[in-house]
């Protein structure tokens, strides 16, 4: 009964969030388009498997996403685990959270597979350049891109760097690969960046980062566990344009 009233509570924040997406909707539709609305019924059950789905979502996300991250966190870079004793209450080198990174990279390369925003926009990429671009291809590289971000991310949080110089230098990156990365490609790259931050990704990702730093002696979780989110973001767009660069090179050395 308790989950139940939970998931009643989730539901009417839902759509207290999502009726002014559909007031909008419906002024422009009915008073400046001026035509009714086709499959009235059809788009009325569509619109409350929506609100349902958001509700149930937003509900896994409290119960099992979120806690999930943090958990993960809290076991690799528990002293028992990095060291096998609990008398050891320090970790002397950022090399000793080896695992650390390599589960960073590994739920950062597996969360943006599963993305669905991505899974769209690759084949809708697929589509428009009538198979030029691949959709699994871009997935692959988008993925490699979140993973090799999110691990540096963390490797930013055990370290307690500031945030802005990675994101400065990976800024940097991004204008001088804009600079020689085929025109085609250049909006794709940049959109990729933006599709990986959505449902699948970002609730892991962020958790990860937040419970990092609030288990890492010395680091804040305001301070230094937000951030990574900008990693998974900056880092495709890097990964996407490397990838079209060498497909250009491989494809020139073969003429």
């Amino acid at each position: 009964m308790e989950l139940l009233f939970e998931f009643l509570n989730t539901l009417k924040s839902t759509v207290v969030d999502v009726l002014p997406i559909l007031s909008i909707i419906l002024v422009f539709q009915l008073l400046v388009i001026r035509k009714p609305i086709p499959k009235v019924k059809q788009v009325g059950f569509g619109f409350l498997y929506v609100l349902i789905g958001l509700a149930l979502f937003l509900l896994g996300l409290e119960k099992a996403l979120f806690p999930l991250g943090k958990m993960m966190a809290e076991q690799l870079t528990d002293p028992v685990f990095i060291f096998g004793s609990a008398e050891q209450n320090s970790v002397s080198s950022w090399l000793d959270y080896t695992w650390v990174y390599i589960f960073a990279a590994a739920i950062g390369f597996s969360t943006t597979i599963a993305e669905p925003s991505l899974i769209a926009v690759a084949i809708k990429a697929e589509e428009v350049s009538g198979g030029a671009i691949k959709a699994n291809s871009l997935r692959i590289a988008v993925a490699i891109g979140v993973a090799v971000g999110i691990s540096l991310g963390s490797y930013r949080i055990v370290a307690g760097h500031p945030i802005h110089y990675y994101i400065i230098a990976g800024y940097i990156v991004v204008v001088i690969q804009t600079m020689f990365c085929p025109k085609l490609l250049i909006p794709l790259a940049y959109d990729s960046g933006g599709v990986t931050t959505s449902t699948v990704t970002v609730p892991l990702v962020a958790a990860l980062g937040l419970g990092l730093a609030s288990t890492i002696p010395g680091r804040s979780p305001l301070i230094d566990g937000f951030g990574l989110i900008a990693f998974a973001s900056l880092f495709p767009i890097i990964a996407v344009m490397a990838y079209a660069q060498l497909t250009q090179f491989n494809t020139q050395q073969k003429q």
